[in-house]
């Protein structure tokens, strides 16, 4: 997660603690939405990625509220104090960190298979 977490904060600028929260967010949307084969894959490659998708879900009574989809990811992020460029420079850069760890093929399936993630490859 420490490898991740270090990518996330110095290409787009952000605390350590909030690149956590954000690829848990991240990570959870993908389990949820994506193909699930090859989004466990993705996380079984980053060491503290269950942590960190659990910690997404404490306090997470307002979250519930938002529903799910790619709205709602924005929202929980945009709460962290991201703006809409950053959520687009840590999306690319988590992209960038699956390839290389998955591979550009399981990485494609993974954003061609949630729905309206694309737009962030």
């Amino acid at each position: 997660m420490d490898e991740l977490t270090g990518r996330l904060a110095v290409q787009a600028g952000i605390d350590g603690a909030v690149a956590e929260k954000t690829v848990g967010i991240i990570l959870d949307f993908l389990r949820r939405e994506g193909p699930s084969d090859k989004v466990q894959a993705l996380i079984d490659t980053i060491p503290g990625a269950e942590a960190a998708i659990a910690a997404s879900k404490e306090g997470g009574g307002f979250s519930r509220l938002m529903g799910g989809g790619l709205m709602a990811v924005g929202t929980r992020l945009m709460a962290l104090g991201l703006s809409v460029g950053e959520i687009q420079n840590i999306a690319r850069e988590l992209f960038r960190f699956g390839r290389d760890k998955i591979g550009a093929d399981q990485m494609g399936e993974i954003i061609s298979g949630t729905p309206g993630l694309s737009q962030f490859a």
